[in-house]
């Protein structure tokens, strides 16, 4: 062994020596922290939350295992919620590399240059919490043979070995990967979170697909690609994506409250959760499936969910003859349709404060029109007759 070999394995067992050495003050630190507070969870601000009634079983959240693909501006942000959240396994997914241009995200250091991102991100990760069971994969899924490997990963990579994913998470950039993640979990019947952020960097979505109860990413494909456009014709020369950390982390925000609803069972897991920064509107809505998909396991899904019993809950209507409310606090009132009614804009608006309307509505006085047509209502056809020839 040359002397710049022994040198550089030197070298990697003082790393290694240094990352048990972390590992080992972590652990004592928890064990401290663990026996003031009580909780058997050293993460005892997260069991505040079973504490409190919010969840039931809040260290359920060791027995999940979940897949992301995608560790760059999103992904890496939310691996690291769920790490502290306490999560039981993490498996990555990535093919890039960490650059310099990276360092407006949320999660990686200028040191961290050159590795590859699950490298850098299983370190940071496993510094955090050593507890966490990381798993790294550094391949471009959208290939025949990495597709393959990436699909008998979820299928197999579950917390106690053999069994699936608990949840996938697509943080991915690119239509291309996310059709892969699509294919992929139809095929398994596996539940997943699509998200991204647009190329302006100032709005960001999430989507949660149960394949067969609502539309898979193929469903309903972008304009680009139903017109079958070139994806990649659409990046420009020397013109790359802007990018904001305030609008990744919200996204990875949203993604990983949603996440810990579905893998804790409490609150609503959103179907479809947008987010525009321009105004800060989130819109909701809920997608269904299309019957007419191009992707043979989504309709196989949709069959077996339509086949699945139905159960047909009935509400029973308290009919009550008391006001159903009884503050009335708006002043809303019942009228008949024939009753002249008088429209005032004498009282202001309270709109917010700080506000105030630009200008005052006119009065309209709709009972005096009303009362004019209907004297005119009152007239025979004859007397109109008569007046038409007066004139």
């Amino acid at each position: 062994m040359s002397g710049v070999d022994e040198l550089k394995f030197k070298i990697s067992e003082l790393e290694t020596e240094l990352q048990n050495y972390r590992k080992n003050v972590v652990r004592e630190k928890i064990e401290k922290m663990s026996s003031e507070v009580v909780d058997s969870n050293p993460y005892s601000r997260l069991m505040a939350l079973q504490r409190m009634g919010i969840v039931n079983e809040y260290e359920r959240i060791r027995q999940k295992g979940v897949a992301i693909v995608g560790i760059g501006g999103v992904g890496s942000v939310v691996a690291d919620m769920l790490t502290r959240c306490g999560i039981g396994k993490l498996i990555l997914f990535d093919y890039d590399k960490v650059e310099l241009a990276n360092m407006n995200r949320l999660f990686f250091t200028p040191d961290q240059a050159g590795l590859s991102k699950v490298e850098a991100a299983a370190k940071t990760l496993n510094f955090i919490n050593p507890d966490v069971d990381i798993r790294t994969h550094n391949y471009n899924i959208t290939t025949v043979e990495s597709f393959d490997k990436f699909l008998e990963t979820i299928k197999t990579g579950g917390i106690e070995g053999n069994t699936r994913v608990d949840l996938v998470l697509s943080c991915v950039d690119n239509f291309e990967a996310r059709m892969a993640i699509n294919t992929a979990c139809n095929e398994l019947g596996l539940n997943w979170f699509e998200s991204g952020v647009s190329e302006n960097a100032v709005s960001g979505h999430i989507q949660f697909i149960k394949p067969g109860e609502t539309a898979c990413f193929g469903c309903a494909p972008p304009l680009v690609v139903a017109e079958n456009i070139d994806e990649k014709t659409l990046k420009r020369e020397g013109v790359c994506a802007a990018s904001l950390p305030t609008t990744m982390g919200i996204v990875a925000g949203m993604l990983v409250q949603n996440t810990l609803k579905y893998l804790l069972k409490f609150g609503e897991v959103s179907d479809y959760l947008g987010y525009n920064a321009l105004i800060d509107f989130f819109p909701k809505m809920s997608l269904k499936p299309n019957p007419t998909c191009d992707d043979q396991y989504c309709i196989k899904r949709q069959k077996e969910y339509l086949a699945k019993p139905k159960e047909v809950i009935q509400e029973k209507v308290d009919i009550s003859e008391s006001p159903l409310h009884e503050d009335n606090f708006y002043g809303i009132e019942l009228i008949s349709e024939n009753e002249p009614m008088v429209t005032s804009t004498t009282q202001s608006l309270e709109i917010g404060h700080g506000l105030k309307l630009a200008y005052e509505a006119p009065i309209v006085e709709t009972a005096t029109k009303q009362s004019a047509d209907s004297k005119t209502d009152d007239i025979s056809l004859d007397d109109l007759m008569a007046q038409m020839k007066s004139i």
